[in-house]
């Protein structure tokens, strides 16, 4: 700047100042002006005509590749069973038994134990932890739910008579009948509340709750409105709360035992720790055999495998083939 300023203040007649007025506006020139390669529109057309064509759109490789992964699920999917039982090992783990008192479980099969061995066991647990005595014991029943070809055993609820009974209270009941006979029949019976379809606000209004709810037979469409409200308990013939019978019914459901499959697996409690080992094993072999009875001895046992534990102990796997019936034994 301070050049060009000169430039204009200086004469023309001395030769060197005139070269330097000339020379900084080029220099100035060069640098600001772009260097890019000038390239004309005859050249582009002739490089365009040397490269190769390609009128179609490339094939995309994404199908492919989901389809490769699709195969590798399927076969995953279709990998069959080993069979180890003649192995010198089991399949994936370390050995059979472990040979010292401290291992890892989960290298190891998990040990099945005789049942009159493991009640045993979870008394032992609760002198060790030392829990309540009085604490449940429960049983939890993996059931094989298949039939002939794609049929299946339907999730059921059953109630029972358990040889040894581990409550101390007795059910509440409510009995829907329109007899005025059969109402007090009931209530002589030991049901809590009987009566006809004037019920049905009530127990809307959760004025009157039970754990079980017996009918008749004539008085079951009146009771539609409660399906919804009542769900599982609502009487049903399947379950024996609907009949003509009532003090039979009530004989079943004040003092019965009550269990449900939830998915495949039956969970229920069997007795409590502290009663005699010899009674925990007659409630065991009730509900077991209750169990097994919903399924026909031709398509196979029914109970795949058996825990049984207390609240406060782990869960040990048990032999029950001593509680099935013959014909499953031997299917």
């Amino acid at each position: 700047m301070f050049v060009l300023f000169k430039a204009h203040t200086v004469s023309l007649a001395d030769p060197l100042e005139v070269q330097l007025v000339t020379f900084f506006p080029r220099c100035q020139s060069l640098f600001f002006t772009c260097r890019a390669p000038s390239v004309s529109c005859s050249s582009l057309v002739a490089y365009r005509q040397q490269q190769p064509v390609r009128s179609y759109a490339a094939a995309s490789t994404k199908q492919k590749e989901k389809k490769d992964e699709t195969v590798q699920e399927k076969v995953v999917k279709e990998r069959k069973k080993v069979d180890d039982t003649n192995r010198h090992k089991p399949f994936g783990l370390t050995a059979w038994a472990p040979v010292d008192d401290v291992y890892m479980v989960r290298y190891y099969p998990k040990p099945v134990y005789e049942t009159s061995v493991a009640i045993e066991m979870l008394k032992n647990f609760q002198k060790l932890d030392f829990s309540p005595e009085n604490q449940p014991v429960y049983i939890n029943l993996r059931l094989d739910m298949k039939l002939e070809k794609k049929k299946k055993v339907d999730p059921f609820v059953s109630t029972i008579h358990l040889p040894h009974s581990f409550k101390s209270d007795i059910n509440k009941i409510v009995v829907f009948t329109e007899n005025p006979d059969q109402a007090r029949i009931a209530m002589e019976n030991g049901a809590a509340v009987a009566g006809g379809a004037e019920l049905v606000e009530k127990i809307l209004a959760d004025e009157i709750t039970a754990d079980f709810y017996l009918a008749e037979p004539d008085i079951i469409q009146k009771l539609l409105p409660l399906k919804n409200k009542l769900r599982k308990k609502f009487p049903k013939s399947k379950r024996g709360s609907v009949g003509m019978n009532i003090p039979k019914m009530l004989a079943l459901f004040k003092s019965g035992h009550e269990y449900m499959v939830e998915d495949i697996y039956v969970n229920t409690q069997v007795a409590t720790l502290d009663m005699p080992k010899e009674y925990i094993l007659e409630n065991i072999h009730a509900i077991v055999k209750d169990v097994a009875s919903h399924k026909p001895a031709e398509f196979g046992p029914l109970i795949e495998r058996a825990i049984v534990c207390s609240r406060s102990s782990e869960g040990l796997h048990i032999k029950i083939e001593e509680f099935l019936p013959q014909e499953e034994k031997k299917a």
